[in-house]
């Protein structure tokens, strides 16, 4: 049996965090395709349905901050901005206020509820990390 990874404490904390808002969100998964971390799983709530009631969320923990995901990295000169996602439902939050947008916009109410820990519990965590608390 291999022993468990030992999971490395971070190194720094970001400023701000993607955080999708779940109904905005098709679940076209194409944020989880330019993730440099690989921190975005598509949520199927009902999988019976399909993709019908999918959205896709972020792992906060894992997420460094890095906006790949609203939009691509152009040029400063640049005057165009290419967006990732079709249905603008990715927002850079400030880390300190992540746990309150998570628990607003982060899925259907009863979803939340039960993942509680999980996703505002987290983003919690991160706000006091980023604190120093």
């Amino acid at each position: 049996m291999a022993a468990a990874a030992k999971k490395k404490p971070r190194k720094k904390v970001p400023k701000e965090l993607a955080v999708i808002n779940a109904d905005n969100c098709t679940g076209c998964e194409s944020c989880i395709e330019v993730c440099p971390v690989d921190c975005i799983v598509l949520i199927e709530q009902h999988p019976q349905h399909g993709k019908l009631q999918a959205w896709c969320e972020i792992d906060l923990e894992a997420c460094v901050g890095c906006e790949v995901c609203v939009h691509i990295p152009q040029k400063k000169s640049n005057p165009y901005e290419l967006v990732v996602c079709p249905w603008d439902a990715i927002e850079m939050i400030p880390t300190e206020q992540a746990a309150v947008v998570v628990a607003q916009i982060g899925g259907p109410p009863e979803y939340i509820a039960e993942n509680w820990d999980r996703l505002v519990g987290t983003a919690q965590h991160m706000a006091e990390l980023r604190a120093g608390v």
